[in-house]
């Protein structure tokens, strides 16, 4: 018997977790796995506040991807096309010519971007927060606004660089307000210049609520607890431009800021449109509770979907509903998914994916937090240690683990970094000026 090829389209949750699986059930008699990924690392998302907030190095929320998929074939590139009625896909490696590869199951989960608007300004100035190049972007550019700041003598350019604004009011936008506050309040006992008080943090979140996945009550004392730092939450509000740095909210407030972090939610990754799979309404890729492609009432054999770039019936729920994008159902409809395709190979018939939503979890700073689990709801200390031991449970490799324990431990003892590194944005500018003619 030849051995079953499978590609594995993205190596985020769902990739990096489904290969990993796939590599460990199936022998090289029985399957080869091709995992093709522009970036050579998984980015563990759930880490990227802590990272950015100095918690944790950013190194340690990512996963190399060579040394996790040893029994895997690599590919540095992106995926450009697939043609399932071929089963070929389209690959641009970083350096050189496009090639074909050829596969007999494909697993498509080339996950999410961030689901912008026409807001005038915002793709000039709006910065997102989704991958770890971000997340050390935003957190060299918040200290170095701190630099700003206590160097001008001029206080209209040190109220827009103390201005920090963060449009979206779900998990990632609050945790990154808080962990981002969190540093900066930190950072400042090293600026006699400036006081607490010379920072305004702003929420703009168009809903009448915060952390939507969270009860009410939950969502309210989050709430209250970001008051209590005095930000200021603008519910039921939207941002309606932002150009040259000017805020102008619904409102009718208007104000100018130099930090603009657009977390208002995804939307399923645009190289989707460059398939032949069927998709929703939301562009999703339609897919059965075993996490087959389907396309009408017709399986689309051999082509598997998961986690944010899919439409996955949540079978907990009334019909019509659909699995949440979260990380929490995407890691485990990647085991599903890996464990139905062995058995498929090995003749036997897939077996649907059914998870109740255990809860969630979001820190609001060091020691602060609120949690909802299996409905249990904590807030404070309890829920902060929740966050921290669920998602060290998570994240992939025992290496890891390890790595950000010791970071954490480290920080009980010493206090936070608190250095810029913008030149890392741009590293040949020093050079470049000192070598022109």
């Amino acid at each position: 018997m030849n051995p079953k090829r499978i590609l594995v389209v993205g190596a985020g949750h769902v990739g990096l977790y489904a290969a990993l699986r796939l590599s460990k059930k199936l022998s090289s008699r029985e399957a080869e796995v091709i995992v093709v990924d522009p970036q050579p690392h998984m980015t563990y998302q759930p880490f990227l506040p802590e990272a950015s907030g100095g918690n944790i190095s950013p190194r340690h929320s990512v996963v190399p991807l060579r040394r996790e998929l040893r029994r895997c074939t690599v590919v540095s590139g992106a995926v450009t096309r697939i043609d399932h009625h071929r089963k070929t896909a389209t690959v641009q490696p970083i350096v050189g010519p496009p090639r074909e590869i050829a596969y007999d199951h494909v697993v498509v989960a080339p996950g999410s971007v961030s689901r912008t608007l026409p807001i005038p300004g915002l793709h000039e100035h709006g910065i997102g927060f989704k991958t770890i190049g971000e997340a050390i972007y935003l957190r060299n550019h918040v200290l170095e606004q701190l630099d700003v700041a206590a160097a001008t003598t001029d206080p209209q350019v040190r109220r827009r660089a103390l201005t920090f604004v963060f449009v979206g009011g779900g998990y990632a936008g609050i945790e990154a307000l808080a962990e981002m506050e969190d540093m900066a309040r930190d950072a400042l006992r090293y600026y006699p210049e400036l006081k607490t008080s010379d920072m305004r943090w702003v929420l703009v979140e168009a809903t009448q609520r915060v952390l939507p996945e969270v009860d009410r009550d939950m969502g309210a004392y989050t709430v209250q607890q970001l008051l209590k730092r005095d930000m200021d939450i603008r519910l039921d509000t939207r941002l309606e431009s932002c150009v040259d740095g000017v805020v102008k909210l619904s409102d009718g407030d208007s104000f100018a800021s130099d930090t603009i972090v657009w977390t208002a939610g995804v939307k399923p990754s645009p190289m989707l449109d460059a398939t032949d799979f069927p998709r929703d309404d939301r562009r999703r890729v339609t897919c059965l509770p075993t996490l087959q492609v389907v396309d009408g009432d017709r399986v689309v054999e051999g082509a598997w979907s998961a986690g944010d770039c899919a439409a996955v019936p949540d079978l907990t729920k009334a019909p019509g509903n659909f699995c949440s994008p979260s990380a929490q159902h995407a890691v485990r409809q990647a085991q599903r998914m890996a464990d139905n395709i062995v058995a498929v190979i090995r003749g036997r018939e897939p077996v649907a994916y059914k998870h109740k939503h255990a809860g969630s979890v979001a820190s609001l700073g060091l020691h602060k937090g609120v949690a909802q689990v299996y409905g249990i709801k904590m807030t404070g200390w309890p829920a902060w240690f929740m966050h921290r031991t669920y998602h060290m449970s998570r994240i992939p490799s025992f290496n890891r683990k390890v790595r950000v324990v010791v970071d954490w431990t480290l920080a009980f003892f010493l206090k936070r970094e608190v250095v810029a590194l913008g030149q890392l944005h741009d590293p040949r500018e020093e050079f470049a000026e000192a070598s022109r003619k």
